[in-house]
Protein backbone atom coordinates (compact mmCIF):
# COMPACT_ATOMS: atom_id res chain seq x y z
CA UNK A 1 0.00 0.00 0.00
CA UNK A 2 1.40 4.11 -0.83
CA UNK A 3 2.87 5.54 1.98
CA UNK A 4 0.14 7.58 3.86
CA UNK A 5 -0.36 11.70 4.72
CA UNK A 6 -2.41 10.65 7.65
CA UNK A 7 -0.33 8.17 9.42
CA UNK A 8 0.04 8.95 13.11
CA UNK A 9 3.63 7.72 13.33
CA UNK A 10 6.32 10.41 14.19
CA UNK A 11 7.91 11.37 10.80
CA UNK A 12 11.09 13.37 10.64
CA UNK A 13 9.14 16.55 9.23
CA UNK A 14 6.55 16.24 12.13
CA UNK A 15 9.38 16.21 14.66
CA UNK A 16 10.85 19.73 13.72
CA UNK A 17 7.14 21.07 13.62
CA UNK A 18 6.17 19.02 17.17
CA UNK A 19 8.78 21.04 18.77
CA UNK A 20 7.66 24.59 18.29
CA UNK A 21 4.36 23.57 18.58
CA UNK A 22 4.10 21.66 21.71
CA UNK A 23 2.19 23.80 24.62
CA UNK A 24 4.60 24.01 27.36
CA UNK A 25 1.91 24.12 30.61
CA UNK A 26 -1.26 22.78 31.19
CA UNK A 27 -3.34 25.88 31.06
CA UNK A 28 -2.15 26.11 27.30
CA UNK A 29 -2.56 22.48 26.59
CA UNK A 30 -6.30 21.78 23.97
CA UNK A 31 -8.08 18.38 24.77
CA UNK A 32 -8.19 15.55 27.09
CA UNK A 33 -10.24 17.90 30.37
CA UNK A 34 -10.79 15.01 32.37
CA UNK A 35 -6.83 13.82 32.21
CA UNK A 36 -5.44 17.02 32.38
CA UNK A 37 -7.68 18.02 35.73
CA UNK A 38 -6.30 15.16 37.60
CA UNK A 39 -3.21 15.71 36.44
CA UNK A 40 -3.15 19.07 37.63
CA UNK A 41 -4.46 18.13 41.40
CA UNK A 42 -1.43 15.64 41.51
CA UNK A 43 0.88 18.07 40.35
CA UNK A 44 0.21 20.79 42.98
CA UNK A 45 0.10 18.53 45.37
CA UNK A 46 3.82 16.75 44.93
CA UNK A 47 4.81 20.46 44.72
CA UNK A 48 2.97 21.94 48.12
CA UNK A 49 4.76 18.70 49.50
CA UNK A 50 8.24 19.21 47.82
CA UNK A 51 7.82 16.00 46.25
CA UNK A 52 8.92 14.46 43.07
CA UNK A 53 5.40 13.27 41.01
CA UNK A 54 4.70 9.80 41.30
CA UNK A 55 5.75 7.78 38.25
CA UNK A 56 2.89 8.17 35.21
CA UNK A 57 2.11 6.18 32.45
CA UNK A 58 0.50 7.42 29.75
CA UNK A 59 -1.39 5.09 26.92
CA UNK A 60 -3.51 5.40 23.89
CA UNK A 61 -3.04 5.69 19.86
CA UNK A 62 0.33 7.71 18.66
CA UNK A 63 -0.17 11.09 18.09
CA UNK A 64 -2.33 12.56 20.96
CA UNK A 65 0.08 14.36 23.32
CA UNK A 66 2.01 11.58 25.45
CA UNK A 67 5.62 13.12 24.56
CA UNK A 68 3.76 16.51 25.11
CA UNK A 69 2.49 16.02 28.42
CA UNK A 70 5.86 14.64 29.68
CA UNK A 71 7.01 17.67 29.07
CA UNK A 72 4.37 19.87 30.41
CA UNK A 73 4.68 17.59 33.93
CA UNK A 74 8.32 18.85 33.72
CA UNK A 75 7.91 22.49 33.42
CA UNK A 76 5.22 22.20 35.91
CA UNK A 77 7.52 20.54 38.36
CA UNK A 78 10.03 23.16 37.30
CA UNK A 79 12.45 20.02 36.63
CA UNK A 80 14.10 19.12 33.63
CA UNK A 81 13.53 16.34 31.37
CA UNK A 82 15.53 13.46 29.84
CA UNK A 83 13.98 11.31 26.63
CA UNK A 84 15.08 8.03 25.76
CA UNK A 85 12.62 5.49 24.39
CA UNK A 86 12.08 1.40 25.03
CA UNK A 87 14.02 0.10 21.72
CA UNK A 88 16.57 2.28 22.20
CA UNK A 89 18.13 0.95 25.80
CA UNK A 90 19.75 -2.07 25.23
CA UNK A 91 21.64 -3.66 28.03
CA UNK A 92 20.60 -3.01 31.95
CA UNK A 93 24.00 -0.95 32.17
CA UNK A 94 23.04 1.56 29.75
CA UNK A 95 19.47 2.19 31.66
CA UNK A 96 21.64 2.06 35.26
CA UNK A 97 23.59 5.01 33.42
CA UNK A 98 20.85 7.50 32.31
CA UNK A 99 19.29 6.76 35.89
CA UNK A 100 22.67 7.44 37.79
CA UNK A 101 23.04 10.80 35.90
CA UNK A 102 19.72 12.68 36.85
CA UNK A 103 19.25 15.64 39.30
CA UNK A 104 16.54 15.08 42.00
CA UNK A 105 12.84 15.68 40.96
CA UNK A 106 14.02 15.07 37.12
CA UNK A 107 11.78 13.80 34.48
CA UNK A 108 12.99 10.63 32.74
CA UNK A 109 10.59 10.13 29.83
CA UNK A 110 10.51 6.57 28.15
CA UNK A 111 8.65 6.33 25.08
CA UNK A 112 7.55 2.91 24.11
CA UNK A 113 8.16 1.79 27.16
CA UNK A 114 6.28 -1.84 26.23
CA UNK A 115 9.51 -2.63 23.83
CA UNK A 116 12.10 -2.41 27.23
CA UNK A 117 13.60 -5.99 27.27
CA UNK A 118 13.31 -7.60 30.71
CA UNK A 119 16.83 -7.40 31.72
CA UNK A 120 16.51 -3.70 31.30
CA UNK A 121 13.37 -3.44 33.08
CA UNK A 122 14.05 -5.47 35.82
CA UNK A 123 16.89 -2.54 36.43
CA UNK A 124 13.37 0.01 36.57
CA UNK A 125 11.53 -2.01 39.51
CA UNK A 126 14.07 -0.80 42.32
CA UNK A 127 14.87 2.22 40.95
CA UNK A 128 10.92 3.21 41.13
CA UNK A 129 10.09 1.04 43.74
CA UNK A 130 13.25 2.60 46.62
CA UNK A 131 15.31 5.38 44.28
CA UNK A 132 18.24 2.73 43.61
CA UNK A 133 19.80 0.20 41.70
CA UNK A 134 21.52 -2.79 42.49
CA UNK A 135 25.09 -3.59 40.61
CA UNK A 136 27.24 -6.43 40.02
CA UNK A 137 31.00 -5.86 40.31
CA UNK A 138 33.39 -8.68 39.73
CA UNK A 139 32.38 -12.19 37.73
CA UNK A 140 31.57 -15.63 39.51
CA UNK A 141 33.02 -16.59 43.12
CA UNK A 142 34.44 -12.82 43.30
CA UNK A 143 31.30 -11.49 42.35
CA UNK A 144 29.21 -8.82 44.89
CA UNK A 145 26.17 -6.94 44.69
CA UNK A 146 26.42 -3.14 45.50
CA UNK A 147 23.24 -0.93 46.11
CA UNK A 148 23.57 2.65 44.62
CA UNK A 149 20.89 5.26 45.65
CA UNK A 150 19.55 7.67 43.07
CA UNK A 151 17.45 11.49 43.48
CA UNK A 152 14.14 10.93 43.32
CA UNK A 153 13.03 11.22 39.95
CA UNK A 154 9.50 10.35 38.02
CA UNK A 155 9.40 8.00 35.58
CA UNK A 156 7.06 8.80 32.80
CA UNK A 157 6.46 5.95 30.53
CA UNK A 158 4.22 6.20 26.93
CA UNK A 159 2.97 3.49 25.04
CA UNK A 160 0.36 3.02 22.20
CA UNK A 161 0.17 -1.11 23.34
CA UNK A 162 -0.66 -0.78 26.80
CA UNK A 163 -1.71 -4.71 27.09
CA UNK A 164 2.28 -5.32 26.22
CA UNK A 165 3.44 -3.90 29.24
CA UNK A 166 4.15 -6.57 32.08
CA UNK A 167 2.08 -6.40 35.21
CA UNK A 168 5.30 -5.92 37.43
CA UNK A 169 6.11 -2.75 35.38
CA UNK A 170 2.72 -1.52 35.09
CA UNK A 171 1.61 -2.49 38.75
CA UNK A 172 4.83 0.57 39.89
CA UNK A 173 3.40 3.72 38.24
CA UNK A 174 1.21 5.40 40.76
CA UNK A 175 -0.73 7.19 37.79
CA UNK A 176 -2.55 5.97 34.94
CA UNK A 177 -4.20 7.83 32.31
CA UNK A 178 -5.05 6.90 28.83
CA UNK A 179 -5.30 9.54 26.07
CA UNK A 180 -8.64 9.74 23.74
CA UNK A 181 -9.05 10.99 20.72
CA UNK A 182 -10.15 14.50 19.92
CA UNK A 183 -13.61 16.04 19.20
CA UNK A 184 -13.44 18.29 15.60
CA UNK A 185 -13.82 21.15 17.86
CA UNK A 186 -11.07 20.37 20.26
CA UNK A 187 -8.72 20.03 16.56
CA UNK A 188 -10.06 22.89 15.60
CA UNK A 189 -8.77 25.21 18.37
CA UNK A 190 -5.62 23.54 18.12
CA UNK A 191 -5.42 24.00 13.99
CA UNK A 192 -6.10 27.33 14.63
CA UNK A 193 -3.57 27.62 17.35
CA UNK A 194 -0.66 26.06 15.57
CA UNK A 195 -1.87 28.53 12.64
CA UNK A 196 -1.28 31.54 14.65
CA UNK A 197 2.22 30.31 16.28
CA UNK A 198 3.24 29.35 12.48
CA UNK A 199 1.92 32.75 10.70
CA UNK A 200 -0.88 30.99 8.86
CA UNK A 201 -4.03 33.08 8.47
CA UNK A 202 -7.03 30.33 8.18
CA UNK A 203 -10.55 31.51 9.25
CA UNK A 204 -12.58 29.50 11.67
CA UNK A 205 -14.73 27.47 8.78
CA UNK A 206 -11.15 26.28 7.00
CA UNK A 207 -10.07 25.39 10.39
CA UNK A 208 -13.12 23.40 10.66
CA UNK A 209 -13.34 21.36 7.70
CA UNK A 210 -9.29 20.61 8.57
CA UNK A 211 -10.32 19.05 11.77
CA UNK A 212 -12.90 17.32 10.58
CA UNK A 213 -10.65 15.04 8.42
CA UNK A 214 -7.61 14.63 11.03
CA UNK A 215 -9.10 11.44 12.40
CA UNK A 216 -9.18 12.65 15.99
CA UNK A 217 -5.54 13.30 16.18
CA UNK A 218 -3.41 16.62 16.40
CA UNK A 219 -0.66 15.44 15.22
CA UNK A 220 -2.09 14.66 11.95
CA UNK A 221 -4.08 17.81 12.13
CA UNK A 222 -0.58 19.83 12.51
CA UNK A 223 0.66 18.24 9.30
CA UNK A 224 -2.73 18.89 7.00
CA UNK A 225 -2.16 22.17 7.96
CA UNK A 226 0.95 22.99 6.79
CA UNK A 227 0.18 20.69 3.56
CA UNK A 228 -3.14 23.23 2.97
CA UNK A 229 -0.73 26.21 3.95
CA UNK A 230 1.39 25.26 0.76
CA UNK A 231 -1.73 24.77 -1.71
CA UNK A 232 -3.56 28.21 -0.32
CA UNK A 233 -0.14 29.92 -0.99
CA UNK A 234 0.40 28.59 -4.35
CA UNK A 235 -3.15 28.54 -6.18
CA UNK A 236 -5.08 31.08 -3.47
CA UNK A 237 -4.46 33.96 -1.82
CA UNK A 238 -2.56 32.51 1.27
CA UNK A 239 -5.91 32.60 3.74
CA UNK A 240 -6.98 29.07 4.24
CA UNK A 241 -11.10 29.06 3.96
CA UNK A 242 -13.39 26.04 4.11
CA UNK A 243 -12.96 25.95 -0.23
CA UNK A 244 -8.98 26.08 0.25
CA UNK A 245 -9.10 23.42 2.15
CA UNK A 246 -11.54 21.51 0.30
CA UNK A 247 -9.64 22.09 -2.43
CA UNK A 248 -6.36 20.53 -1.12
CA UNK A 249 -7.58 18.00 1.21
CA UNK A 250 -9.13 16.57 -1.93
CA UNK A 251 -5.93 16.21 -3.86
CA UNK A 252 -4.19 14.76 -0.76
CA UNK A 253 -7.05 12.11 -1.05
CA UNK A 254 -8.05 12.49 2.25
CA UNK A 255 -11.82 12.54 2.26
CA UNK A 256 -14.58 14.41 4.56
CA UNK A 257 -13.98 11.18 6.98
CA UNK A 258 -10.10 10.86 7.04
CA UNK A 259 -9.92 8.15 4.81
CA UNK A 260 -7.47 7.76 2.44
CA UNK A 261 -6.73 5.74 -0.20
CA UNK A 262 -5.74 2.54 1.55
CA UNK A 263 -9.01 2.97 3.99
CA UNK A 264 -10.86 2.93 0.85
CA UNK A 265 -9.15 0.29 -0.63
CA UNK A 266 -10.08 -2.19 2.30
CA UNK A 267 -13.47 -1.41 2.42
CA UNK A 268 -14.00 -1.59 -1.58
CA UNK A 269 -12.27 -4.94 -1.40
CA UNK A 270 -14.59 -6.34 1.54
CA UNK A 271 -17.44 -5.01 -0.30
CA UNK A 272 -16.43 -6.13 -3.91
CA UNK A 273 -14.44 -9.32 -3.86
CA UNK A 274 -16.19 -10.50 -0.79
CA UNK A 275 -19.60 -9.50 -0.83
CA UNK A 276 -18.88 -7.14 2.52
CA UNK A 277 -17.82 -9.87 4.41
CA UNK A 278 -17.29 -11.63 6.83
CA UNK A 279 -13.56 -12.27 5.65
CA UNK A 280 -11.01 -14.05 7.77
CA UNK A 281 -7.90 -11.10 8.57
CA UNK A 282 -5.38 -13.45 6.89
CA UNK A 283 -7.39 -13.83 3.34
CA UNK A 284 -8.26 -9.91 3.33
CA UNK A 285 -4.27 -9.31 3.72
CA UNK A 286 -3.33 -11.28 1.44
CA UNK A 287 -5.97 -9.93 -1.21
CA UNK A 288 -4.67 -6.24 -0.23
CA UNK A 289 -0.62 -7.52 -0.48
CA UNK A 290 -0.87 -6.04 3.35
CA UNK A 291 0.76 -7.78 6.56
CA UNK A 292 -2.18 -9.21 8.58
CA UNK A 293 -0.75 -7.44 12.12
CA UNK A 294 -0.46 -3.91 9.94
CA UNK A 295 -3.78 -4.20 9.00
CA UNK A 296 -4.89 -5.18 12.99
CA UNK A 297 -2.78 -2.30 14.07
CA UNK A 298 -2.63 0.52 11.80
CA UNK A 299 -5.81 0.09 9.81
CA UNK A 300 -8.43 -1.27 11.11
CA UNK A 301 -8.86 0.72 14.57
CA UNK A 302 -10.26 4.42 13.27
CA UNK A 303 -12.64 2.38 10.94
CA UNK A 304 -14.11 0.59 13.90
CA UNK A 305 -14.38 3.67 15.35
CA UNK A 306 -16.15 5.39 12.69
CA UNK A 307 -18.51 2.38 12.67
CA UNK A 308 -17.43 1.49 8.83
CA UNK A 309 -15.73 -2.15 9.78
CA UNK A 310 -17.15 -4.86 12.02
CA UNK A 311 -14.77 -7.37 13.72
CA UNK A 312 -16.71 -10.91 14.52
CA UNK A 313 -16.09 -14.42 15.28
CA UNK A 314 -16.13 -15.00 11.32
CA UNK A 315 -14.01 -12.25 10.09
CA UNK A 316 -14.10 -8.95 9.04
CA UNK A 317 -17.69 -7.41 7.79
CA UNK A 318 -18.36 -3.95 6.27
CA UNK A 319 -21.17 -1.95 7.55
CA UNK A 320 -23.82 -0.09 6.01
CA UNK A 321 -21.48 2.95 6.93
CA UNK A 322 -19.19 1.88 4.69
CA UNK A 323 -22.10 1.17 2.17
CA UNK A 324 -23.24 5.36 2.14
CA UNK A 325 -19.78 7.09 2.64
CA UNK A 326 -18.74 4.87 -0.35
CA UNK A 327 -21.65 5.43 -2.54
CA UNK A 328 -22.39 1.90 -3.33
CA UNK A 329 -25.59 0.53 -2.58
CA UNK A 330 -26.05 -2.23 0.34
CA UNK A 331 -27.37 -5.68 -1.13
CA UNK A 332 -30.20 -7.16 0.23
CA UNK A 333 -29.95 -9.51 3.23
Amino acid sequence: MERRIINTELTPEDEKVESSLRPQYLRDYIGQEKLKSVLKVYIDAARSRGDSLDHVLFYGPPGLGKTTLSGIIANEMGVNMKVTSGPAIEKPGEMAAILNNLQEGDVLFVDEIHRLNRQVEEVLYPAMEDFAIDIMLGKDSSARSIRLELPHFTLVGATTRAGLLTAPLRDRFGVVQKLDFYTPQELKQVILRSAKVLGVSIDDAGAMELARRSRGTPRLANRLLKRVRDFAQVKYDGNITKKVADFALDILDVDRLGLDNNDRAILMTIIQKFSGGPVGLDTLAAALGEDAGTLEDVYEPYLLMNGLLNRTPRGRVATENAYRHLGIQMPDQ
